[in-house]
């Protein structure tokens, strides 16, 4: 069941590799042209957990096609990225030689990464829609603390399951569990840069995770969480449905008025 759960996620982020690179979310002439692709969220996070990155060894855990890496290469780290798609890490290795960046791509299943990387990385970053495609989360935490020499930091940027819940605002609609309650097949058509791009591979399967299992599971890893944020407000709108930004120019998932948590940030080490 698992290897067929993670062999449908993975023919899904292939198809969605091929598409990804020239849309809303991610704008590859940009980013060649030099524009950094880490909001003010993950920044912050980035700060809390090492201040800065420059002459770090950074593992980027779930890398997709590369635009992090690049922008965390560029602010002077030493960048790993990891993903399971060979699509994904294609082309991020394509953006990586246009921006005149240098990346150290592995291809594998972030639970279970390759031992020789153990203990190698000061900072372990990850960030926006991982957790849910993982179904042992106690598994990605280890592997994240395995990851990280003693006195490294992991900094997780992710979506809120609240937030994760609603399926429709107007009406209000919740179609996704809070917390874990085994796996959840999807077929759902395109990606979340366009509902209608050209995906073949529609079939998913996906997790939900509260934020206490987050916590509990990074604790039972032999993490020592030392900052857990919620943020009421997103620099981007990554449901594709918000419309317009408020005055201040992030987004909000308003009930009855007021802001719902959109996102959270975990930053947590391992202990020397």
């Amino acid at each position: 069941m698992v290897q067929d759960a993670l062999l449908l996620n993975r023919l899904n982020w292939d198809d969605r590799a091929r598409v990804h690179g020239q849309d809303r979310v991610y704008d590859s002439e940009s980013l060649v042209a030099g524009a950094s692709s880490l909001t003010e969220v993950e920044e912050e996070a980035i700060q809390q957990a090492v201040g800065s990155v420059a002459g770090l060894q950074v593992i980027h855990l779930q890398c997709h096609i590369g635009f992090d890496s690049i922008s965390l290469a560029r602010a002077g780290a030493l960048v790993t990225g990891l993903d399971f798609s060979p699509v994904a890490l294609a082309k991020a290795a394509g953006l990586a030689q246009r921006c005149g960046v240098d990346l150290a791509l592995v291809e594998a299943d972030a639970c279970h990464p390759p031992t020789h990387l153990f203990g190698c990385f000061d900072l372990a970053y990850a960030t926006i829609g991982v957790l849910c495609w993982i179904g042992d989360l106690d598994a990605w935490m280890r592997a994240a603390h395995d990851l990280m020499r003693p006195g490294g930091s992991l900094a997780l940027v992710e979506i809120h399951p609240f937030v994760g819940m609603i399926d429709s605002l107007v009406p209000l609609r919740l179609d996704f569990p809070y917390s874990f309650d085994g796996p959840h097949f999807l077929d759902t058509p395109g990606s979340y840069t366009d509902p209608r791009a050209p995906v073949q591979s529609t079939a998913t399967v996906q997790y939900a995770h509260s934020l206490g299992e987050v916590v509990t599971a990074s604790i039972r890893a032999g993490l020592t969480v030392r900052w857990l944020r919620e943020h009421t407000a997103a620099p981007r709108d990554y449901r594709g449905d918000l419309g317009a930004p408020e005055s201040d120019g992030r987004y909000r998932v308003r009930l009855g008025g007021e802001p719902v948590p959109m996102l959270y940030t975990l930053v947590a080490d391992r202990p020397v």
